[in-house]
């Protein structure tokens, strides 16, 4: 008999494995062998235990694991203002509560909002987001690398300051050339420093970026063969408000500068003219829908969206959970309300299910994220992030079907082990390089801190009274 291959780790016993590869294997009693941060091998639990041996060994009894999941838009910074912005319509969101937040947030509080938001995704089993930037990428790097995760960075671009949406606060207001010259500095910077860090040009929103700042990040997100990213249809309003300035519809615009294509990626993508499905059929961007935001704050677009029939179309379309701000930043509830909303507008129970939903969240938004070659599925080669859900929680039995449970009963608060790139980062529902306690004090200092520079008596909606 030869001797056994050596690798790092070894997790067997796996009752299910969820792999989310090329052929959607889901293999019972399962195993992985993990070498030098990658899967070495996947199988049954028999076959791995005889041919690798390992330094640590984990034991999957009782466990669903999946890939880890991939948040497509998060605004990490927005984490501290949870409860700032209810009942609030698209206008009144960004110019009356979203705006002031970010005007009244400093390096220091960014730094606390991101790190909550890096703990919050990790432990419900997200090991990668897509920011889609503020006004401290430092801070931002510097708290979601300490956490042990993925992101794909972005710095905040605006160079229209007045539109018909409204006016920028005076602290945020930049020229085209500032945001030219600060994306540059974000690649300059971080590109390459770090294997679990990327790096995207982003456009925070379109009626408030022009012509000029578009095709600039554009040139800059293609010499870098980089992802592009801009906030797109996510409202009737953002729609029309285009139509009137610009006199064409947003993705149509997008199409006439000549910048979509499979590197660009739009965000919340709920409200299309009728001509521009043919045109996201043609160019296929990546689409991310956004439920909870949604449904929050009645954007509509799960209403209005094409999200079913745009996949149907061979359109990669993944899940973003977008902020805290409406409420859960949790991505196994964005699978599950994108599944069932659709089913319910639609009238139709065979739309997003639970399949696809596993696979926007997984290896859908690795493509939108550019990095489906190494990220978004359990396959040989790629690199180890991989997710435990405690099926010993009772949202979970009785498990016939793993993927159904995933979608439609369980949450994130199931998870019981994270690993990215091989690391364990999560280790029985706590983070491994966080000290949770500690966060929450400074959470409480920052909060603080951020209520003392806003008239919170215009942010909070407290209809009933407080004694």
């Amino acid at each position: 008999m030869s001797p056994a291959r050596q690798a790092d780790l070894l997790v067997r016993n796996i009752d299910w494995l969820v792999t989310v590869d090329a052929r959607r294997r889901v293999i019972r009693d399962g195993a992985i062998a993990v070498k030098d941060g990658k899967f070495a091998a996947i199988g049954k639990s028999a076959a791995l235990e005889r041919e690798w041996d390992a330094g640590q060994i984990l034991d999957g009894k009782g466990a669903v694991v999946t890939p880890g999941l991939i948040d497509s838009h998060l605004h990490s910074s927005f984490q501290l203002a949870r409860g700032l912005a209810d009942e609030a319509n698209a206008q009144a969101f960004l110019f009356e509560h979203m705006y002031p937040y970010e005007v009244a947030t400093a390096e220091e509080d960014v730094h606390v909002s991101v790190s909550l938001a890096a703990t919050e995704l990790l432990r419900h089993g997200v090991t990668c987001f897509i920011e889609p930037g503020n006004y401290h990428p430092e801070a931002t790097v510097k708290a979601v690398m300490g956490a042990g995760m993925r992101m794909v960075l972005a710095v905040s671009c605006f160079d229209r300051n007045k539109s018909v949406t409204g006016l920028m606060p005076k602290e945020m207001i930049e020229n085209t050339d500032q945001c030219i010259a600060k994306t540059e500095a974000l690649f300059d910077r971080y590109l390459g420093t770090d294997p679990r860090l990327s790096v995207s040009a982003s456009f925070r929103g379109m009626n408030n970026s022009s012509d000029e700042l578009i095709l600039a990040l554009k040139k800059i997100a293609e010499r870098y063969q980089a992802l592009l990213q801009t906030h797109c249809c996510y409202s009737y309003f953002t729609r029309d408000s285009s139509i009137v300035q610009f006199g064409k519809p947003e993705v149509e615009r997008l199409e006439a500068l000549g910048v979509l294509d499979e590197r660009m990626l739009l965000l919340h993508a709920g409200w299309f003219e009728p001509q521009e499905i043919a045109i996201l059929a043609r160019r296929k961007p990546s689409l991310v829908c956004c439920p909870s935001s949604s449904l929050h704050n009645g954007y509509g677009n799960l209403a209005a969206g094409k999200h079913p029939e745009l996949m149907a179309l061979g359109v990669n379309v993944s899940l973003g959970s977008d902020h805290a701000s409406s409420g859960t930043v949790d991505l196994v509830q964005e699978m599950r309300l994108c599944a069932c909303s659709y089913k319910e507008i639609r009238l139709n129970p065979r739309l997003v299910p639970p399949e696809q939903a596993v696979e926007m969240a997984t290896i859908n938004g690795a493509r939108a994220a550019g990095l489906a070659e190494r990220i978004g599925s359990i396959e040989t080669g790629k690199e180890a992030d991989f997710v435990f859900f405690d099926t010993t929680h009772p949202e979970w039995q009785p498990l016939y079907n793993p993927v159904s449970n995933l979608v439609y009963s369980a949450t994130g608060n199931t998870v019981r082990h994270v690993f990215v790139a091989g690391e364990q980062v999560v280790r029985d529902g706590r983070l491994v390089r966080i000290d949770q306690e500690a966060l929450l004090r400074e959470v409480d200092r920052a909060a603080a801190r951020i209520a003392g520079r806003l008239d919170m008596n215009k942010m909070v909606k407290l209809q009933w009274p407080v004694e």
